[in-house]
């Protein structure tokens, strides 16, 4: 199991490569390091190009993107994810979704708390609508995307 935690939470005075290696903190993992380094690199080609640049100064996507192959240095099956896009360019929330998406179809179990609801319930089997801590509306992401409760009160009068 990893969690990328709302805010990112990387170390902004180490650099990308050693904010990922951290990731990899199982004996497991640590023995299939460079390769899960490579699997990152492969995912997010971006993150590699600034290997040596400190955390801190990436941009809000970059270090969304290093959040997330922080977590998947471990190797999880389960995968944690708190609002992933929140502060992000639209650009960003689609190439995260679509590793995510990705992750999903390969055999990983996500469970994912965001706000977009489009995004969040376009990915999700199953979705749970809180509304002031109370469920309100539960199903397969994609029915839900198509309730007229949800519809009205979450993608406005445009997604009609």
């Amino acid at each position: 199991m990893a969690l990328v935690p709302e805010g990112r939470r990387l170390f902004a005075r180490m650099t990308v490569r050693e904010n990922l290696e951290l990731g990899a903190f199982t004996k497991r993992s640590q023995a299939e390091k460079p390769a899960r380094l490579e699997q990152v690199y492969q995912i997010f080609p971006h993150i590699r190009e600034r290997e040596r640049q400190l955390a801190g100064s990436l941009s809000g996507g970059e270090q969304q993107m290093l959040a997330l192959g922080r977590a998947l240095m471990g190797g999880p099956r389960l995968l944690l994810l708190d609002e992933p896009s929140i502060g992000l360019a639209p650009r960003i929330v689609e190439t995260i979704f679509s590793v995510l998406s990705e992750l999903h179809r390969q055999g990983m179990t996500i469970f994912l708390v965001e706000q977009n609801v489009q995004a969040a319930l376009t990915l999700a089997q199953r979705a749970y609508i809180l509304e002031g801590g109370r469920i309100v509306g539960e199903g397969e992401g994609r029915i839900l995307l198509h309730d007229d409760h949800v519809r009205a009160a979450y993608l406005g009068p445009l997604a009609r």
